[in-house]
């Protein structure tokens, strides 16, 4: 896939999969060794050990492919292609809330990152899309269809 059709994750986003990936494919082995473990008490058919550890290799293997998914088509915009005073993917931003009259600080990041609970919200959402490529200073509108948002951007970093 061209670099420019992937989707974008910041750095620390695409560290966290890689450190899970990794944590995984040492439980795989942990894993099959359990399953060997189980297999060598007996009949497997009322083993609920052997059971487990195969319900548990399902698990991880169905998460390692997911990872090795999102890896391969999600990649960290490079230093050059980011303009340090606009918005984009791994800004921090803080917006004043014209409609709840208060400061807002949210993270732009990748899908995968999305946590609303922390303040991290995906460049795909619809506050996200709405706030790439603004600068410090400048307003925005969010049209959610049922209601507006309004902010005014007050300070970006990196």
């Amino acid at each position: 896939m061209a670099n420019e059709l992937k989707k974008l994750i910041t750095a620390a986003g695409k560290k966290k999969f890689e450190d899970e990936l990794a944590s995984l494919i040492e439980e795989r082995h942990k894993v099959s060794k359990e399953i060997g473990a189980a297999r060598e008490q007996g009949d497997l058919s009322e083993n609920a050990d052997y059971d487990a550890a195969k319900d548990r290799q399902s698990e991880v293997e169905h998460r390692i492919l997911e990872l090795q998914a999102l890896l391969e088509n999600y990649r960290v915009l490079k230093e050059d292609e980011l303009d340090p005073k606009k918005i984009n993917v791994g800004c921090v931003v803080t917006l004043y809330d014209k409609n709840f009259d208060e400061e807002i600080i949210y993270t732009i990041v990748g899908a995968p990152e999305a946590d609303s609970r922390k303040r991290l919200i995906s460049y795909e959402s619809p506050v996200g899309k709405a706030l790439l490529g603004f600068s410090e200073g400048d307003s925005v509108t969010v049209d959610l269809g049922d209601s507006v948002l309004d902010f005014d951007i007050l300070n970006l970093e990196y």
